[in-house]
């Protein structure tokens, strides 16, 4: 039997209330919509969130990438390595500044990128690696530095991991470049929005000019190269400023969620976990099993939200042909995202596990 429409267990509502809407009251009353003080505000808590010297907000977490990657200066027929499981944006933004996604095998049981397998896929075509903290879960960054030669850029997709920290040090502040999101889905949100993180003022400098149609950031009004409109407004920064500085707080939140639905499936299917010494950022939280479409019908049979993993890009069209990815391929069969908020309690969780239990 489905349950009434108000006891439906949602995926991923955020965490927001009364002080982002006082904040974007207070933006609204001052008539500064956009490229105004909550702009700065917001980079320099995130700046200090990630523990780098600069940090630009963007519209989106796709254009943070895509800032990234043309900050870069690639040209036609440079490869980027990219994860074959992820959310497509990784590649697709490589794809659309002219440079060749090239997709490595990602490790089944973490669902990272697969650092032994990377020196077999760099060519002398090789300008950089966008590899993906995926679901929060920090990667072996030593190992994939290690694993690519010398001047080719590492640019984190940390898109789901602020909050994530790497043997002490934070997500988004591991390479030449981070790259967050604030979609509804992650943990800091302004609906839609993104940065990008460095501690090379050059490169900040040149996100700052392209996401704002290529205006030179600083002096006389000059346009030296085309830019974008990728900023992001003082309305919705407003929303992530008081998020940012409660960070610690949403992401203890998180993982006391993350502990109760552990304890509870213990044997019963492969969770999520960290290295030792590392910091989950909890993004999602998701589980695998070999029975994964069976288990996401029946909890949305009975008003339960649940979603698969992410996906493998070489079963896209516009990335067929790619080649052979078996640790993609297990990680999309059966991947499967369990609905993860701070607003959980434990009778909710009882009831995911009981409905996910006949499937384990």
């Amino acid at each position: 039997m489905v349950p009434a429409a108000d006891a439906r267990i949602r995926l991923a509502p955020p965490d927001v209330g009364a002080e982002e809407a006082a904040a974007v009251a207070e933006v609204l009353e001052s008539g500064q919509l956009t490229m105004g003080p909550k702009v700065a505000e917001l980079e320099a808590e995130l700046a200090r969130a990630c523990d780098v010297e600069h940090a630009v907000v963007v519209s989106s977490g796709t254009a943070a990438l895509h800032l990234a990657v043309l900050a870069l200066g690639l040209e036609p027929g440079d490869e980027v390595l990219v994860p074959a499981y992820t959310f497509p944006a990784t590649a697709n933004v490589v794809a659309l500044s002219g440079a060749r996604p090239v997709l490595v095998d990602v490790d089944p049981r973490t669902m990272n990128l697969d650092a032994a397998r990377i020196s077999a896929a760099v060519t002398p075509r090789t300008r950089a690696v966008l590899p993906v903290h995926l679901f929060g879960r920090p990667l072996d960054w030593d190992a994939v530095a290690e694993a690519v030669p010398p001047g080719v850029a590492l640019v984190e997709d940390a898109a789901g991991a602020l909050g994530a920290r790497r043997r002490g040090k934070p997500c988004g502040g591991l390479g030449v470049m981070g790259c967050l999101s604030f979609h509804p889905r992650k943990i800091v949100t302004t609906g839609e929005g993104g940065g990008v993180t460095t501690n090379d003022a050059e490169l900040a400098d040149a996100i700052r000019r392209t996401r704002h149609h290529g205006i030179e950031p600083r002096g006389e009004f000059e346009i030296r190269a085309p830019g974008l409109n990728y900023r992001l407004s003082d309305i919705l920064c407003a929303v992530g400023i008081p998020q940012v500085r409660r960070l610690d707080e949403l992401l203890a939140a998180r993982a006391r969620v993350a502990d109760a639905y552990t304890r509870r499936l213990d044997g019963l299917v492969e969770a999520p976990s960290a290295d030792d010494g590392d910091t989950h950022g909890w993004q999602a939280y998701v589980v695998q099993l070999d029975r994964r479409d069976e288990a996401l019908a029946a909890l949305r049979a009975q008003g339960i939200e649940a979603q698969i993993g992410t996906y493998a890009l070489h079963r896209l069209a516009a990335y067929a042909g790619a080649g052979d990815f078996p640790g993609a391929d297990a990680a999309f069969a059966r991947a499967l995202a369990l609905p993860f908020h701070s607003q959980l309690d434990d009778a909710d969780v009882d009831r995911v596990v009981a409905a996910l239990r006949p499937y384990a």
